[in-house]
C-alpha cells in the first residue's frame, strides 16, 4: 500500500483521541499481496471507500476482499488522467516548458474538489458511510493517498475536533511518506531524457503543498464563510451527523 496511516491518536473534541483500527488512509491498493490482505481482515477492514474516477478505477481496480463492502465515490467528475493519450501529451508539452503549469492545476483542482457540486454532494456520501459504521475500520484512498484522500480526512478531523494545525502536519506528512516514491519516479523521468522543467513538475505534482491546501482553506472561507458554515450549507452535515461520527470515532 502507498502512503497509509491510521487517524487513531490524534485528539480531538473534549481531548478524547480518535479511535486506532477505525480510520485508514492510503493510496492505490489495486497491487496488494495476499499478506496484505491478510493484514487488513486482521486489522479489521469492514469498507473500502475508493475516492478515484471510473477510468482510474478501470484501470487499476482495487482487489476484492472478502467480507469488505465496497465504495466507489468519486471525488471529482473529471478523471483525473487528462482525458486520453493526445490530451495527456498537450499537457506534457506545457511541463516542458513551463516549471509552474503543474502548480497551477493543482491549486486549481484543491479549488474545485471544495467548490463544486459533485465534490460536496460525495463528500456528504463519504461521511454517512463513515456514520454508518459502527464497528471494524474503513479504508478510503484515491491513488498516491495525498490530495483527495488528504482534503477528506481534512474535513473529517475538523468534524471530530481536530486542531487545525495539527490537521496540516497529517495532511503534510504525505511528503515524508512519498519521498521514495517521488525519488524514483524522478530517476526514471531523468535516464528517459525528460528536462528540468518537466521534472519539476512531477515533482509537484507528485507532492502536497501549504499552498494547495490553503487554495482549499481560503476557498471555504472566502466563498462559503467559513468550515461550519460549508458543512452545513454546502455539504448539508447536520449536528447530528457530526455528533454520530465524534461517538463512533472518539474515544469516551
Amino acid at each position: 500500500m502507498r502512503n497509509p496511516r491510521d487517524l487513531g491518536g490524534y485528539r480531538g473534541l473534549d481531548n478524547r483521541k480518535i479511535k486506532s483500527h477505525r480510520l485508514l488512509r492510503t493510496g492505490n491498493i489495486s497491487q496488494i499481496t495476499e499478506k496484505d490482505e491478510e493484514f487488513l481482515k486482521d486489522y479489521g477492514l469492514v469498507k473500502i471507500i475508493d475516492l478515484r474516477s471510473k477510468l482510474e478505477c478501470k484501470k487499476h481496480p482495487d482487489k476484492e476482499i472478502d467480507g469488505v463492502k465496497h465504495y466507489n465515490l468519486a471525488l471529482s467528475e473529471s478523471d483525473n488522467t487528462a482525458g486520453g493519450k493526445k490530451n495527456l501529451e498537450e499537457i506534457f508539452e506545457k511541463y516542458r516548458v513551463d516549471e509552474y503549469a503543474g502548480f497551477r492545476m493543482m491549486c486549481e483542482r484543491y479549488h474545485n474538489h471544495i467548490a463544486k457540486k459533485h465534490a460536496q454532494i460525495t463528500l456528504h456520501k463519504i461521511l454517512e458511510v463513515l456514520a454508518n459504521t459502527e464497528e471494524g475500520a474503513v479504508l478510503y484512498h484515491c491513488s498516491e493517498g495525498k490530495d483527495r484522500t488528504g482534503l477528506v480526512t481534512v474535513v473529517l478531523l475538523y468534524i471530530l475536533g481536530v486542531d487545525m494545525e495539527t490537521i496540516r502536519q497529517d495532511y503534510l506528512y504525505s511528503n515524508y511518506m512519498l519521498n521514495d516514491y517521488r525519488a524514483k519516479r524522478d530517476r526514471i523521468m531523468k535516464e528517459n531524457g525528460e528536462n528540468l522543467y518537466f521534472r519539476a513538475n512531477m515533482r509537484i505534482l507528485g507532492s502536497v503543498s501549504d499552498a494547495f491546501l490553503d487554495t482549499s482553506l481560503i476557498t471555504i472561507e472566502k466563498e462559503f464563510g467559513g468550515f461550519d458554515n460549508y458543512l452545513k450549507n454546502e455539504l448539508g452535515v447536520t449536528l447530528d451527523l457530526q455528533e454520530a461520527l465524534r461517538e463512533l470515532y472518539l474515544e469516551k
